[in-house]
């Protein structure tokens, strides 16, 4: 069955950058298109980032472009996202997403001094 493996959250301080990671298993993550959300308390679910199947065409919100990067190793069945310049506005449950199908188990990152 499909898995991820969410991992790289956490509290972390205004400012500092993460790596979250999301390794996955149970259907081929070298062809699939994948994503990153977020949501927020009391947000709906946000979609910060998305990255082609080969990793050569990405994409993001506005409200993430510069301080976000959204990358894939397909060796691995990991897709990335590194995140800098950590915002308390990024405070949330950080999701990645496959083939707009599948779903991860969510993430909490907290950005707080």
């Amino acid at each position: 069955q499909v898995q991820f493996v969410e991992s790289g959250g956490g509290l972390v301080q205004p400012g500092d950058s993460l790596r979250l990671s999301c390794a996955a298993s149970g259907f081929t993550f070298s062809g699939a298109f994948m994503e990153w959300y977020r949501q927020a308390p009391g947000k709906e679910r946000e979609l910060v980032a998305t990255i082609s199947s080969t990793g050569s065409s990405t994409n993001y919100a506005d409200s993430v472009k510069g301080r976000f990067t959204i990358s894939r190793d397909n060796a691995k069945n990991t897709v990335y996202l590194q995140i800098n310049s950590l915002k308390p506005e990024d405070t949330a449950v950080y999701y990645c997403h496959a083939n707009r199908v599948f779903w991860g188990q969510g993430i909490q990152v907290t950005v707080s001094s």
